[in-house]
């Protein structure tokens, strides 16, 4: 397993914890006492953590704007966290690829989320990323095909 898709499972778990338990501070160090990575993996997982909190009302509001029919409150705790770090890479992390964001957030879905989320986010993220003008750079990233990919397997 890679260190960025490690950091990226760890990072849910996190979000996940943080999200349940609703606590202002993020308890990083328990976490890692418990579950022990790489620094690589750490950094990571980290940056996503706290980008995520730091600019959670963006990301809930564009979340809640393209996921038809659904309020960001009513989604499953696992699919929010995926779609929240999901944007907040598509957003924030220039260095990573939007095929890689859309691939890591369905694998995500697919291992910890029901039947239906790895569709569920695959629809949600690829709606922003079509829509959304800060994304037109991302957007024009040849490898974009791939990323419809889930309602064919």
């Amino acid at each position: 397993m890679g260190a960025r898709h490690q950091a990226r499972e760890r990072a849910l778990q996190i979000l996940f914890q943080h999200d349940i338990h609703g606590k202002a501070s993020l308890p990083l160090e328990e976490f890692w006492r418990e579950y022990a990575v790489s620094d690589e993996s750490r950094t990571f997982a980290e940056q996503l953590v706290r980008g995520v909190v730091e600019h959670q009302k963006e990301l809930d509001g564009l979340i809640g704007k393209y996921a038809m029919n659904w309020t960001v409150g009513r989604m499953p705790v696992v699919d929010r966290n995926i779609l929240r770090a999901g944007l907040y890479e598509l957003l924030w992390l220039d260095d990573v690829p939007a095929k890689v964001t859309m691939d890591e957030a369905i694998e995500l879905a697919k291992r910890f989320g029901d039947e239906e989320a790895s569709k569920f986010v695959n629809a949600v993220l690829d709606k922003i990323l079509a829509t959304e003008s800060r994304l037109a750079e991302k957007r024009a990233s040849p490898d974009r095909a791939i990323l419809r990919r889930v309602g064919r397997d």
